[in-house]
């Protein structure tokens, strides 16, 4: 109608009695973008754009050894690899074309009675230990046993087993601690104070097991009863563990499961960035302390 003329006049119609028969704004017509190239971003121009960084997450994604990465971890991988964007723009990219983790963390609702800390400053002040269950078709359900160190979350020691008892849970303490202190010599921690935090499992709480501890010159540091934040650290990386290894494949047998459980393990100690490390790997962030410490020195 704006093209069209008044015939007793024969001029264009007024744009204000256009919007008055159409009982339109003024607003409806002068906000309307006008044809033609959209406007470019401001600011300066990304040094890679989007379909060519698009292609770098997906191979990022398709070649890592970990399933299920969140966009701050594919953001400091492609880092680590020269491609350079912003932690926003990759999680919008991602977001867009369905890349994001599935699993995502639950709000914790529950009042948390623990006021301390269970995360040490230093190496080998306080290890975590615990137990999982997973299954296997020829031996039905078997025993993990870890033991991590609260310092940089790093799996010291494991052993998966059928039976889940005392003597089985024994068994990861006993290489980390030979593993660490080159033996297992009486009273061979006793001078270091690294206490063992465990939950109140009937292996941990045996005659057998707190003697080992007594033995070895460990300190028991029981958590708190039903409060499984008390023994974070392990309960994380048993999470992980599921999400990674455990609830993703169907092992005929035990010793399939661990040939998995051990490739996992020495990808995590490797590879696997924590938040609260920085995005760094639990060795990384071993051997970045160690290099402060040396120039300290």
């Amino acid at each position: 109608m704006k093209s069209e003329k008044s015939e007793s006049i024969n001029r264009p119609y007024p744009m204000k009695t256009i919007l008055e028969v159409a009982e339109l704004s003024s607003a409806a017509y002068y906000r309307k973008k006008p044809a033609g190239k959209e406007k470019a971003r401001p600011g300066p121009k990304p040094g890679v754009s989007d379909d060519v960084l698009l292609v770098e997450i997906r191979a990022e994604i398709l070649n890592c050894v970990f399933v299920d990465e969140g966009c701050e971890k594919i953001w400091k991988r492609l880092r680590r690899r020269g491609v350079r964007a912003s932690k926003d723009r990759i999680n919008q990219l991602m977001r867009d074309n369905n890349l994001l983790s599935v699993t995502r963390p639950k709000p914790e609702r529950k009042v948390n009675e623990h006021t301390g800390t269970i995360k040490t400053e230093l190496p080998n002040l306080m290890w975590g230990t615990d137990g999982k269950k997973f299954y296997t078709l020829q031996e039905g359900w078997c025993w993990f046993f870890g033991v991590i160190d609260h310092f940089n979350d790093e799996m010291m020691a494991w052993h998966a087993c059928k039976k889940g008892d005392r003597f089985a849970a024994m068994e990861p303490l006993r290489t980390a601690v030979k593993k660490t202190f080159g033996t297992l010599d009486r009273d061979v921690c006793i001078d270091i104070g690294l206490f063992l935090r465990t939950d109140h499992g009937s292996q941990y709480d045996s005659n057998d097991f707190q003697k080992e501890l007594k033995f070895l010159g460990l300190v028991y540091s029981p958590a708190f009863v039903r409060s499984p934040e008390c023994n974070g650290i392990i309960e994380r990386f048993h999470r992980t563990l599921g999400e990674q290894v455990l609830n993703n494949q169907v092992f005929e047998s035990l010793e399939q499961a661990r040939k998995a459980i051990a490739e996992f393990i020495e990808n995590y100690n490797r590879d696997w960035l924590i938040h609260r490390l920085g995005l760094t790997s639990p060795l990384e962030f071993r051997k970045e302390f160690e290099r402060r410490k040396n120039d300290a020195a």
